[in-house]
């Protein structure tokens, strides 16, 4: 009788031992934030992608051996299917092997300077010359003057003392502001600078047939030695094209920039000595993106693709930009391996993450992937032409490139469908002050390709920190800037939204084209009995919504026969314009494209307008920079 009493009482304990484990096993949510935010990785593998393996510029040896080690990682981790991705031509890329430069007259001093990217090899001691050209009239008195000199581009920049903080995070009122901010329409127009285009061709055409020992500028922003530097530029062509002659180009320090002004304008003779190292790389001109995947199961036919570009430029290591987007998005890999491992759930939808490469020089290896697998692009830059059977099987994707800081939400892209969705699966992650959604549009990074095709693509809120003002292209954009807590949280939040949108009944609901609604939109107007072909004759103001702030100015339509020449003006730069000649008018529709310049880059721009009598509507595509809205009026 003991002996079966002690039998029960074993089998009784055994049962609810076996009943407690069940209870108090954990979520997968509770696990990833387990190893998300307890066993984190994260700044170690930012380590590798920086101390040891940056910069990592596109078509340079270091970011071959950055794929190589990232593959490797992966492989070491346990994910399937590692690979590169194949895409280019690039052209070549460029490396730096030695850098100096000082000033010998009127007395010795080192010079805070950094050579812009893709310039050549170049030693040798000048006198600086500063380039005041104002009008095409002005180029002539240098003809025969530059040679054998160093060529000063810029102005002198006053510089104050930094009474703001460097670094800053959003407060309430502003992720009030965006998260009540409507679907993106234009605001109230403020000037931007965009022009120059032809005068500045005037003048790259003059530095190259003088051939100075190299033309000096200093950053538009930054002091206190930060160096904000990306890459040289041409009259025409591209840097990276082969044979391409390019005139060495570097980029001071403002103080030191200034100096040599202050000195010039004494009337005292300034000798500086130059020594750059510098070759050409990347003979077949092809590049490679990473891509590695969990598999999924019964809806391993499906994908959720996660990803941050792996490149960055040159003076840094490029760890705010972007080896924080690219370790956050490796270690969420990490930490879904780890889930799977330790839940014994698999995911439902196939995992992928990529690694970009050629986003510094217009996502080109995001726009590539999604041009081979997804939409045919043709020869337009983001407007596909047609839609790949493969697009439907993607249910979104998750990007991350804006710096160091903490997420506080996301970027909905207009997609109001995914609001509720992405509202509960912040839940979790309120006490880390994630819970902001926003219907605003943001650009210029590895998400665009995907929504320009309609994808459910997404960037993610972050605090902005120092990123804008001391990291981003910066000499400054090392390992030390990144902030371990807030890249915890980030790699956290993103592998349980991965997981969450793999889990899902339904793929994630797609925003409608606004494009293709406002073109039927046409197509019904246009059967109507009231319908007319509109005059457009005149002038027009425009304003275009940005992230953070609108643009805009004016144009004006002149009738040519059946088509409109368009002279397009900015509010900043009225004597400076582009012209457009031979727009054809389709019910009341204007589409149009044409080139211009800002920072030193030419930019493809693209607009699509509708017109009313009074007023128009439409978008603007800015090359890399994505598509925004614009709004405007007849004068």
């Amino acid at each position: 009788m003991k002996k079966l009493s002690l039998l029960l009482v074993l089998a009784f304990l055994t049962w609810h031992l076996q009943a407690q484990d069940e209870g108090e096993k954990m979520e997968p949510i509770d696990i990833i934030k387990k190893h998300g935010l307890e066993q984190s990785q994260v700044m170690d593998i930012a380590s590798w992608l920086t101390d040891v393996y940056g910069p990592r510029l596109t078509g340079s040896p270091m970011l071959d051996k950055a794929t190589e080690w990232a593959q490797s990682q992966l492989k070491e981790w346990g994910m399937a299917n590692v690979h590169l991705d194949e895409w280019g031509p690039f052209g070549r890329g460029w490396q730096m092997d030695h850098f100096e430069m000082h000033a010998e007259s009127p007395s010795y001093w080192p010079i805070i300077a950094y050579p812009k990217a893709w310039s050549p090899s170049v030693k040798g001691t000048g006198e600086i010359i500063y380039l005041n050209i104002q009008e095409e009239e002005d180029v002539a008195k240098y003809k025969g003057k530059l040679a054998g000199k160093f060529v000063l581009m810029d102005t002198i920049r006053k510089v104050n003392p930094p009474f703001d903080p460097m670094a800053s995070r959003y407060d309430v009122e502003s992720l009030f502001d965006m998260a009540t901010a409507g679907r993106p329409t234009p605001r109230p127009r403020r000037g931007n600078r965009v022009g120059r285009s032809n005068l500045n061709n005037v003048i790259w055409t003059l530095l190259e047939a003088e051939k100075p020992i190299a033309v000096l500028d200093r950053s538009y922003k930054g002091d206190l030695g930060t160096v904000f530097v990306s890459g040289a530029r041409t009259a025409e062509g591209n840097v990276r094209d082969e044979d391409k002659k390019v005139v060495p180009q570097v980029t001071l320090a403002v103080e030191h920039y200034n100096r040599l002004l202050r000195l010039m304008n004494k009337g005292i003779k300034i000798s500086l000595n130059i020594d750059l190292k510098a070759k050409y790389t990347n003979p077949d001109g092809m590049e490679h993106n990473v891509i590695a995947e969990i598999p999924g199961t019964d809806l391993k036919d499906e994908v959720v693709i996660f990803g941050a570009h792996l490149d960055s430029w040159h003076t840094g290591t490029g760890a705010t930009d972007n080896a924080a987007g690219s370790s956050v998005m490796m270690e969420a890999a990490r930490i879904l391996l780890e889930t799977i491992k330790e839940s014994g759930v698999k995911p439902r939808r196939t995992l992928r993450l990529a690694l970009w490469t050629g986003e510094e020089q217009g996502l080109h290896g995001s726009r590539n992937y999604v041009d081979e697998f997804y939409a045919d692009f043709g020869g337009s830059d983001y407007t596909p032409q047609t839609v790949k059977p493969e697009n439907e099987k993607v249910s979104a994707y998750y990007n991350l490139d804006n710096g160091t800081g903490k997420i506080r939400g996301v970027y909905l892209q207009g997609n109001q469908e995914v609001s509720p969705i992405f509202r509960e699966w912040l839940e979790p992650f309120e006490e880390m002050d994630a819970k902001t959604l926003t219907l605003n549009n943001t650009g210029g990074t590895d998400h665009l390709p995907f929504d320009a095709v309609g994808i459910p693509a997404f960037q993610f809120i972050q605090d902005p920190m120092d990123y804008f003002s001391r990291t981003h292209h910066s000499n400054m954009d090392n390992w030390d800037h990144l902030v371990e807590e807030d890249l915890q949280q980030a790699a956290t939040i993103i592998a349980s939204f991965i997981w969450n949108t793999a889990q899902r009944d339904e793929r994630l609901p797609r925003k409608p084209n606004e494009e293709e609604v406002r073109k039927e939109k046409r197509m019904v107007e246009a059967k109507s009995k009231d319908f007319k072909i509109l005059d457009l004759t005149g002038p027009w103001d425009y304003t275009v919504d940005v992230p953070g702030m609108s643009v805009g100015g004016g144009m004006t339509l002149t009738k040519n026969g059946e088509t409109y020449d368009i002279v397009i003006t900015n509010d900043q730069s009225p004597g400076e314009s582009v012209n457009v000649k031979g727009v054809e008018n389709k019910a009341n529709n204007l589409n149009f494209s044409y080139t211009t310049e800002a920072q030193g880059m030419n930019i493809k721009m693209k607009m699509n307008l509708d017109f009313t009598a009074k007023e128009l509507e439409g978008t603007v595509s800015a090359g890399s920079f994505g598509s925004f809205p614009v709004a405007g009026k007849r004068k």
